[in-house]
């Protein structure tokens, strides 16, 4: 069963008219405001948009990511928009966590086995720009945190990186 199938069709018509009515908007926003997990309302993009990847492919896409370089972490809360700019270090599971250290100002421990869906997505911000991004959910379909292709001093995403993100996207389709 998807995640939208267990969602009262009402609030997954609230989050459709939303999102057509913003199709640039925040995800988050959207589902906040039709009622709906975040993963419920990204689940309504166009597939060309967003691409699922299982949970239990978390360290997998951790490593994939972590050769990317310095990358955009973020991590979106009601209440925190927290962004770090820094390499992910390659971590190793341990007392219930996987645990990442090194020399980066992003570190710490992830309940990697909470990561229930993987999301690679190519989108549109609210700037009119692409922006893409790989996002890990939990098992309530809210955002855990997301790695995001950084950008230039143009504001341009970075050739590289680019180049990264669309290789992650056939390796994992």
């Amino acid at each position: 069963m998807s995640i939208t199938e267990a969602v009262a069709p009402d609030a997954i018509q609230r989050a459709r008219d939303l999102l057509a009515a913003k199709p640039d908007g925040l995800i988050e926003a959207i589902a906040r405001e039709a009622g709906v997990s975040t993963q419920a309302a990204l689940e309504l993009l166009p597939a060309g948009q967003r691409l699922f990847v299982a949970g239990d492919r978390f360290e997998a896409v951790w490593k994939e990511l972590a050769s990317w370089g310095e990358v955009l972490f973020l991590m979106h809360t009601p209440d925190v928009v927290l962004e770090c700019v820094g390499a992910l270090p390659v971590g190793s599971f341990g007392h219930g966590y996987y645990n990442i250290h090194g020399d980066s100002p992003i570190g710490g421990h992830i309940k990697a086995e909470n990561c229930k869906a993987i999301y690679v997505v190519d989108r549109a911000s609210g700037q009119g720009r692409r922006a893409c991004s790989v996002q890990f959910f939990n098992g309530a379909g809210e955002v855990m945190f997301k790695v995001f292709v950084r950008r230039d001093a143009e504001r341009a995403l970075l050739p590289e990186q680019l180049a990264r993100f669309e290789t992650l996207k056939t390796t994992f389709a």
